[in-house]
C-alpha cells in the first residue's frame, strides 16, 4: 500500500506574508473552512505572537475546525511557544510548530548565536511545546544552506526532545532538486532516530524550484509537504498545493504515496484565496489557471474531441472546474440563499447580517439575472467589513466621461461621523474618482497596484477590483465588486483606506524579533 502524504497548508501563515495579503479574522476563517472541505491534513493558521489579532484568529480557527489539525507557528523562545499553546487550547487537534535558524549565515548574522547555543535553544523550545501537545513540529530554518553535520545533530536532538515532525525548509529557494533530494536522503540515513518522526519539507520558489524540490523530497522519503493555495507566500511564494497534489494523484506510477485531498475543492479554494488576497491567478497557471484545460490549437482540439487523453492528463472536473452548477436568481428565496452560503462556508454571523446580505443579493440578481458562487464570495467579502472597521463609507458616486472632454467625478464619502463631497477631474474616470477620494481623506498613500477581473463570464458579470496602497512601508489590499466597474473601483479604494486606518499591522516571523 502507498504511504499517506500529509498535506500541510500554510496559506493562512506564510501565504499571508505576501505584501498586501494580510487578512482579517473573518477572512481567515472562511479560508480555513474551505481548507477543511479540501481535507487538508494540517492548517497552519498563523503566528500568534505576532499580534493580538493573529492570536485571536488562530484561536477562533482552532475552536471551529474539527477535521484538520490546526497548527500555530512560534519562534524558539518560551514567550512565543506559550502564546501559540494558549491559542490552540480549544483545538480538536492542535500542533505547535517552532523554528530556529541553522545555517551559518543566519546563526552568525541574524541570531548572533553559536551552533551549540542554537542546539540548546532548540531542545528547550521543543520541550516547552510538548507541555501543550504531543504533536510538535520543529524546523531548522534555512536548512538548505546548513552544514549537514550540524543539521543532523540538531534534528536528532529535536526528535529526542519530543518533536514528532521534522520540517526541512529551503527558506530562500536556493537549493536545486537533485541537491534537495540528496539532503533528505542523507538526513534519513544518518540520523539514528529519524524513523521516530515524520520528515517534512517547506520549499520557496525564488528560483522556480519549489514544487520540483518538494516532489524530489517525496521520492527520497519525506511524507509531509508544506504548501499554499496558488503558491502564494513570501517573495516569489511557496510550493503550490494544487500542483503537488495533482502531480501525486496523476503520476501514481511514480510517487509512492497518496493524499486524502478532495481535489474537486481545489478550484473553489483557489478562487476564494484569490478573491480575499486580491492576487489574481495567471491564466496559464497549472491546474487552476483559466487556460489550464483550454485548447486553442486545431490539432489539439481535434485530438481532445476524438479522445480526451490525447492532450489532457487530468479531467477538469476532478479539480473542481464546472463543479458548482447551482445558480441563484431573482426568484430564489432566502432559504436557498442562506443554504448556499453555508455550503460555501460563508458565515455572516447574525440574522441581521444575513437579511442585509439577502437584500443586496436581490439587487444584484435584478442587475445580472444569474448569481454564481463567485458572486456570493464577493458579496460576503463586502458584507464582512463590520461597522467598527468601516471608518470610511462610500455614499454616492457620479462620474461623467465622454469623448473629447476631461472626465469628472463627484464622490460623497462619510469619514467617521462627517459626510464630505468633492468634485474633481482626472486623466480618466477612475483617476478622477480616486483623486476626489484622496482630496477628502489625505492618506498620502501610494497606489502600487490597480487591477480588474471579471468574477464570472458575460458582459453582465461583476467586476472585482483590487487596489493596493503603500503608506510609509505598510502595504494593504482593498477589494471591491460591482456590476459597475467605477463603483467597484471606488469601493476597493475605500476598503484599502479602511485597512490603513484601522487594521493592526502584523509582523512576519522573520521580522518579529
Amino acid at each position: 500500500m502507498p504511504d499517506h502524504l500529509i498535506v500541510f497548508d500554510t496559506t493562512l501563515r506564510d501565504g499571508e506574508q505576501s505584501p498586501g495579503a494580510s487578512m482579517t479574522r473573518e477572512e481567515k476563517m472562511r479560508i480555513a473552512k474551505q481548507l477543511e472541505r479540501l481535507k487538508a491534513d494540517v492548517i497552519e493558521a498563523g503566528f500568534p505572537a505576532s499580534s493580538n489579532g493573529d492570536f485571536e484568529a488562530v484561536r477562533a480557527i482552532a475552536n471551529a475546525i474539527k477535521d484538520s489539525t490546526i497548527c500555530a507557528l512560534a519562534r524558539a523562545n518560551e514567550k512565543d511557544i506559550r502564546r501559540a499553546g494558549d491559542a490552540l487550547k480549544g483545538a480538536h487537534s492542535g500542533r505547535v510548530h517552532t523554528f530556529i535558524a541553522s545555517s551559518p549565515i543566519h546563526m552568525q548574522m541574524k541570531l548572533r548565536m553559536t551552533p551549540d547555543q542554537v542546539l540548546e535553544q532548540a531542545i528547550k523550545s521543543v520541550k516547552w511545546a510538548c507541555e501543550y501537545t504531543e504533536d510538535v513540529e520543529f524546523s531548522p530554518e534555512d536548512a538548505g544552506r546548513s552544514e549537514p553535520d550540524f543539521l543532523c545533530r540538531l534534528v536528532e536532538a529535536a526528535i529526542n526532545a519530543g518533536a514528532t515532525t521534522i520540517n526541512i525548509p529551503d527558506t530562500v529557494g536556493y537549493t536545486m532538486p537533485w541537491q534537495f533530494g540528496a539532503l533528505i536522503k542523507t538526513l534519513r540515513e544518518r540520523i539514528p532516530n529519524s524513523d521516530k518522526a515524520v520528515l517534512s519539507v517547506h520549499c520557496h520558489n525564488d528560483l522556480g524550484q519549489a514544487v520540483a524540490n518538494s516532489l524530489t523530497a517525496l521520492m527520497n522519503g519525506a511524507r509531509q509537504v508544506e504548501c499554499t493555495i496558488n503558491g502564494i507566500g513570501e517573495r516569489a511564494g511557496n510550493a503550490s498545493l494544487e500542483e503537488i497534489v495533482m502531480a501525486v494523484k496523476t503520476r501514481k506510477d511514480v510517487f509512492p504515496c497518496t493524499t486524502r485531498i478532495d481535489t474537486t475543492q481545489i478550484v473553489a479554494a483557489s478562487k476564494l484565496v484569490s478573491s480575499i488576497t486580491g492576487f489574481p491567478v495567471q491564466p496559464n497557471k497549472a491546474i487552476v489557471g483559466a487556460n489550464a484545460f483550454a485548447h486553442e490549437s486545431g490539432i489539439h482540439q481535434d485530438g481532445v474531441l476524438k479522445h480526451r487523453e490525447t492532450y489532457e492528463i487530468m479531467r477538469a472536473e476532478d479539480v473542481g472546474w464546472g463543479a458548482n452548477k447551482l445558480v441563484l436568481g431573482k426568484l430564489s428565496g432566502r432559504n436557498a440563499f442562506k443554504t448556499r452560503l453555508a455550503e460555501l462556508g460563508i458565515d455572516l454571523g447574525t440574522e441581521e447580517a444575513v437579511n442585509h446580505a439577502f437584500a443586496r443579493f436581490k439587487d444584484l440578481a435584478d442587475k445580472k439575472g444569474e448569481v454564481f458562487d463567485e458572486d456570493l464570495h464577493a458579496l460576503a467579502s463586502d458584507e464582512l467589513v463590520t461597522p467598527e472597521r468601516e471608518y470610511y463609507k462610500l455614499v454616492a458616486l457620479k462620474v461623467v466621461s465622454e469623448t473629447g472632454e476631461v472626465p469628472q467625478a463627484e464622490v460623497t464619502l462619510v469619514a467617521g461621523d462627517t459626510e464630505h463631497s468633492v468634485h474633481t477631474r482626472g486623466d480618466g474616470p477612475i483617476d478622477a474618482t480616486f483623486r476626489a477620494i484622496e482630496q477628502m481623506v489625505h492618506s498620502k498613500a501610494k497606489m502600487v497596484l490597480y487591477s480588474v477581473n471579471a468574477i464570472t463570464t458575460g458582459t453582465d458579470a461583476q467586476g472585482e477590483v483590487t487596489v493596493r496602497l503603500d503608506c510609509d512601508g505598510r502595504i494593504v489590499n482593498g477589494l471591491g465588486a460591482d456590476t459597475d466597474i467605477l463603483v467597484a473601483s471606488a469601493k476597493a479604494y475605500v476598503n484599502a483606506l479602511n485597512k490603513l486606518h484601522s487594521k493592526q499591522e502584523r509582523l512576519n516571523p522573520q521580522l518579529a524579533a
